[in-house]
């Protein structure tokens, strides 16, 4: 911490808000640290599941006795001899459990891919040899994997956001409108696709279940394995102390309970590790979807009306919806304003949470629309945007907590030479490249759930922070560390950081762009307690003196207001038309995200999400066999994601967003870099080409079809 004394005039600063590298960052880039498949344990087997080879039917017999007597092989858990569990249960996040990870307590298959037996043996390679070798019979059922925008079958569904909205007559203020925009958006399945697998070691060690895992959340994994298998959730111990990524999957998944089945089997240490291929099925994905937005407006632009519908798809054991009427319900008024979100049921896997879930494949229709109601009106693409700013939430009627998108529009503006843009399509040449540049607005919820923590001043002087937190990547033991060397009035060479442990009290998950927001409320809590403490000349014994949070009346108490991030995506990009490449040339996007607790890191987690919206626009896309029911090359070959050499010149900054009446002031950074980025990348292909890409990715494919069509008419 650092004062400074200008005349009569005191200022000081904090370690939040300055640049620190990660505190293991070491340890990552050597391999010190050790992530959940890497921990030893004694007496370790190892457990390799086996998946259905059809997409529906029932498991009619499992040839168990010649893979029994392979070598180290030790035991083959199925339907006719796993532990059962329980799954009439509401988890932490409000849903029921996926039956998925309730495994082989039936013979029914839900979709190729389906968990139907797990081989445990003494090696990895002998469980998997085995696992190879295993014949499982099945009386196959036709299946259904038809995802269309006209199934009659969709229904509405809740998620994280009402299912249906509306307010106004829709089809009087369409017809009094000047300008109507009637359009369809398609967004494809696209997974997760993070570095570390998914992998899990459970043992039973002094009458507790202990589970070393990588997850997104100790204390959720604790409840929903607690639930499962009947247990005390204090019998229950989970540890997660590096993860090499999640975006939304790394919940509780099929391999974890699995593992726990396995060691309650065995009473030994039984670790199982999802391959790349199994987890295409196993650990979630994004639904695809199909989105209808009509548009109505004055010749001015101002909305009359506004419509947003969506379809997405789920399995048929599970409902899991992809709200991507959610941007909408968000970003713009207008006097008739309805959405509806809706689901199918189709024999596939349950989708999950991926990175913006809803916000992402949402604010591509929503942005791309807003853009072309811009061409249709003759505005310029931002200037329509600021005339629609709302006064308060166009569907919950709150008042907005803090809204400066229209700040991050005019500070992108003149950071990426908007002002110079020829607004004609289709001008702008160099060689064989046409260039255009795009924007796009973005929104994300700035949430919080309550956590507890713990601080303890230590008899040399430091400070240990024990937190359930989990750092998936995003750099969270470095933020936290600032947070609480700020509450406790020191430096951060002088505090640690422990994480990752369900033994150090529940606390909110890595998620929904709530995590730093939700531990550093109770980190600042407990550190501010302690430090009252300390000031009354209160000694510090060998133990330490520890003071523990928690934030559930406080978030209680927090008035009810739209709460979120905004920002503006900026892209620039050069098609070629004779062979359908597109080449994002630069991105620049500017946020308003509450107090930045860590420029380096969160700099970062927007450039990520940037990024990932580069291939969100460009690549990714899984495609489904309709004859099998499964993907087409379900890895890193066949699914294609962004490289080194598909990534431009990105920049991300961000406005000043602060909120008098927030107690913590922080937004998340974790999901917003992400949303309005693929929107963006569409639209300047619009502006480079005069041809509009409604459906993603825009492949090299579809340019020369557009190209062509455009050529014809």
């Amino acid at each position: 911490m650092t004062t400074t004394t200008t005349g009569k005039q005191t200022t000081t600063r904090g370690s939040v808000g300055t640049a620190h590298t990660r505190v293991e960052g070491r340890d990552k880039v050597t391999g010190a640290a050790r992530y959940a498949g890497e921990i030893p344990f004694a007496e370790l087997a190892h457990g390799w599941l086996v998946l259905s080879t059809v997409a529906r039917g029932r498991i009619r017999s499992l040839d168990t006795a010649s893979v029994l007597a392979m070598p180290g092989v030790l035991a083959v858990l199925h339907h006719e001899n796993a532990p059962r569990v329980d799954t009439d249960y509401i988890g932490m996040l409000g849903v029921p459990p996926d039956p998925t990870c309730a495994l082989f307590q039936n013979d029914r298959v839900a979709h190729l891919g389906w968990p139907v037996a797990l081989v445990v043996a003494e090696t990895s390679e002998q469980a998997r040899e085995a696992a190879e070798a295993l014949v499982v019979r099945y009386e196959q059922e036709p299946h259904d994997i038809d995802f269309s925008a006209d199934r009659t079958d969709a229904y509405p569904a809740e998620g994280h956001a009402p299912a249906v909205t509306g307010k106004g007559d829709l089809e009087a203020e369409l017809a009094a409108s000047d300008i109507v925009l009637d359009a369809r958006y398609t967004t494809p399945e696209e997974h997760h696709s993070m570095m570390e697998p998914h992998a899990a070691t459970a043992r039973w060690e002094g009458g507790r279940l202990e589970l070393v895992d990588s997850n997104q959340g100790a204390s959720w994994v604790v409840g929903e394995l607690a639930k499962l298998f009947s247990l005390d959730p204090a019998s229950v111990r989970v540890r997660s102390e590096h993860v090499g990524g999640g975006f939304g999957s790394k919940g509780v998944r099929a391999h974890q309970v699995a593992a726990v089945m396995a060691t309650t089997v065995l009473h030994r240490p039984v670790r199982v590790v999802m391959t790349r291929r199994q987890m295409f099925s196993l650990s979630g994905y994004r639904s695809p979807t199909a989105q209808r937005i009509r548009l109505g407006a004055d010749a001015d632009g101002r909305l009359r009306a506004l419509e947003h519908r969506s379809v997405s798809q789920t399995s048929t054991v599970h409902e899991f919806v992809e709200q991507s009427t959610t941007p909408s319900q968000v970003m713009y008024d207008a006097a008739a304003h309805h959405t509806a979100a809706e689901v199918v049921r189709l024999d596939v896997p349950t989708p999950t949470w991926m990175r913006a879930p809803g916000e992402a494949p949402g604010s591509f229709a929503l942005e791309s629309a807003l853009d072309e109601l811009a061409a249709k009106c003759g505005l310029d693409p931002i200037e329509l945007r600021l005339r629609n700013e709302p006064d308060q939430g166009p569907v919950s009627g709150l008042p907005f907590s803090t809204r400066n998108l229209p700040a991050c529009f005019r500070e992108g503006a003149r950071r990426f030479g908007w002002a110079d843009r020829d607004p004609r399509p289709g001008v702008r040449r160099e060689g064989r490249w046409l260039l255009g540049t795009g924007t796009a607005g973005a929104s994300f919820g700035a949430g919080a759930a309550p956590s507890t923590a713990t601080v303890t001043a230590e008899a040399d002087g430091t400070f240990t922070v024990r937190i359930a937190a989990a750092d998936i990547g995003t750099g969270a033991r470095t933020a936290l560390g600032l947070v609480a060397a700020d509450a406790l009035r020191t430096t951060p060479d002088r505090v640690r950081v422990r994480i990752g442990d369900s033994d150090f009290g529940p606390a909110m998950i890595a998620g929904g762009s709530m995590g730093t927001r939700s531990w550093s409320w109770a980190v600042t809590a407990a550190a501010g307690e302690l430090r009252e403490r300390l000031a009354l000349g209160a000694d510090i014994p060998p133990e330490g003196i520890t003071v523990r949070s928690d934030t559930t009346e406080a978030i209680g108490a927090l008035a009810r207001t739209e709460r979120h991030s905004y920002g503006a995506q900026f892209a620039e990009v050069a098609v070629d038309v004779t062979t359908g490449e597109v080449r994002v040339r630069r991105m620049l996007g500017i946020f308003a995200a509450g107090q930045i607790v860590n420029p380096l890191t969160a700099r970062g987690q927007l450039i990520g999400g940037m990024t990932w919206g580069i291939s969100m626009a460009l690549h990714e896309e899984a495609v489904r066999d309709r004859a099998t029911g499964g993907h087409y090359s379900p890895d890193l070959a066949g699914y294609h994601v962004a490289t080194h050499a598909d990534v431009p010149f990105i920049e991300a900054d961000w406005v000043d967003d602060f909120d008098p009446d927030d107690p913590v002031g922080i937004k998340g950074v974790g999901e917003i870099g992400i949303v309005g980025a693929a929107a963006a990348v569409a639209n300047a292909v619009w502006h480079a080409t005069g041809v509009r890409h409604r459906d993603l990715p825009i492949r090299p494919d579809r340019v020369l079809r557009a190209a062509a069509g455009a050529n014809d008419a």
